[in-house]
């Protein structure tokens, strides 16, 4: 055996691939035990034990055959010994070898297996996914804020079979390639094109025939006055869906309605919506002007052309900031603190850290101008007030990636983007003059709008 490490190792090729090999291989497995007794170190100890090293390891077994058999090339050359090792089984000494040889391959091929197996789990990780910080922060954060914040990435961008799943590791090697040299657009492109259906994704936990009926929801939002009173809009959002039959706003993709349509590259002017019903009957809906780079490929509708943002959502600043005194974080008895609060976000700034500094002297600098006996008294406040005004800033608005208020407005609904109206706008109209109807109560029904007290929230007892 010593004889045989002396002969794959005798060239210096050889002898550094065995030394690459045994040191990755030994990490290799340490690390995975480590990881069985439960300690895994985040991302960054994932991608060194299970991609990196492995790597290693593959390329330095590689290395051991490549360098002996350019040894022997060498050698054959002079006429000392053929160019290739002749195994000859009738040789005690040679049998050894090779069941020495196929042993090491299987204890090889268990470890590669095994780092494979971890290499897998540990890119599918939404820490992994995210680790790109300079690029995958705003995504991140986001994700992170989400109802969909315990769902991995994978489930949702990926989904499962085969194709898929090379599909993404292809796409990622390229994006790795792309943050690795600075090639990545800021901000970065909605992959509205490359995502999978929502057949295939969404609807494994969400699928249209259970979402049947009326949804209360209450919104509440906040006065631009000294005491930011808050008002509570009430809306009957009619749901639909179903296989019986209804209206509402999943009545798009139910049972027996198939509706395509054209769109510019982002999907926010829509040109021609193709209607088919169940009996067949199918009518076609054109925008009165031409809508550039609307004339292509048809798209059949489905979740996502409404619910564009269903995890990486980033707010606009009035909701954020009513968002944050609802929650406490700011408090509401601060003088204007709302339309401070939202004037101070929206201004621009070059980092988080500046943004930050300068929302703090901002509120301070007010508080000491307009309320000096505020800004005396209640100074604790205007600090926590400071701090969350801050993270609403921080974590809806990148510099870096330039990323602003607006970037990725959100479809569902029409008040932060066209979102229904790009279609529901009583313009886009058929041969026959019939137009697709704005009426709002087709989607819900307005129970009370912007009022500080609703009567029906009392009778609802809420």
């Amino acid at each position: 055996m010593r004889r045989l490490f002396a002969d794959l190792t005798r060239s210096p090729l050889g002898l550094a691939g065995a030394i690459a090999a045994t040191v990755a291989g030994i990490l290799v497995v340490t690390l995975l035990a480590l990881g069985l007794v439960g300690y895994h170190g985040g991302p960054y100890l994932g991608i060194l034990a299970f991609v990196i090293l492995p790597g290693v390891f593959v390329v330095g077994l590689l290395l051991i055959p490549l360098g002996d058999w350019l040894a022997r090339r060498r050698r054959a050359g002079g006429g000392e010994e053929p160019a290739l090792p002749v195994v000859d089984l009738n040789h005690p000494a040679t049998r050894r070898r090779v069941l020495f040889i196929a042993a090491l391959t299987v204890v090889n091929v268990v470890i590669v297996a095994l780092a494979t197996f971890g290499a897998v789990e540990v890119m599918d990780s939404p820490a992994f996914c995210g680790s790109c910080h300079s690029v995958m922060d705003p995504e991140l954060t986001a994700y992170q804020r989400s109802n969909h914040a315990r769902v991995a990435c994978v489930e949702c961008h990926i989904g499962p079979g085969a194709p898929w799943f090379v599909k993404s590791k292809l796409s990622g090697a390229w994006q790795l390639v792309s943050v690795t040299f600075d090639l990545y657009e800021r901000p970065i492109p909605v992959p509205v094109h490359d995502l999978r259906p929502a057949r295939d994704t969404c609807e494994r936990c969400h699928w249209p025939t259970r979402f049947v009926g009326d949804r209360l929801r209450v919104r509440t939002s906040h006065a631009d006055d000294a005491a930011s009173t808050p008002r509570r809009t009430v809306l009957v959002v009619h749901v639909g869906g179903g296989e019986q039959g209804g209206g509402g706003v999943h009545w798009h993709v139910r049972p027996g309605v198939q509706v395509r349509y054209q769109a510019d590259p982002s999907r926010s002017r829509i040109g021609a919506v193709e209607l088919t019903l169940a009996d067949g009957t199918r009518r076609t809906f054109r925008a009165p002007e031409p809508v550039e780079g609307a004339g292509g490929e048809w798209r059949t509708m489905d979740c996502v052309d409404c619910h564009n943002r269903p995890t990486h959502v980033f707010g606009t600043p009035e909701r954020e900031v009513d968002a944050a005194i609802v929650a406490g974080r700011i408090d509401r008895a601060l003088p204007f603190v709302r339309r401070e609060g939202v004037r101070l976000v929206r201004e621009e700034h070059p980092s988080h850290e500046a943004a930050r500094a300068a929302i703090r002297d901002g509120l301070r600098a007010f508080y000491a101008r307009e309320h000096p006996d505020v800004a005396r008294s209640r100074s604790d406040a205007i600090e926590a007030a400071a701090a969350a005004l801050g993270d609403v800033y921080a974590t809806n608005v990148w510099p870096s990636m330039r990323i602003g208020w607006g970037t990725y407005p959100s479809f569902v609904g029409h008040e932060e983007a066209p979102g229904c109206f790009r279609c529901h706008d009583e313009a886009h109209a058929a041969e026959d003059g019939r137009t697709i109807s704005q009426d709002c109560d087709l989607c819900h029904r307005v129970l009370a709008e912007g009022e500080v007290d609703p009567p029906v929230l009392k009778e609802l007892g809420r």
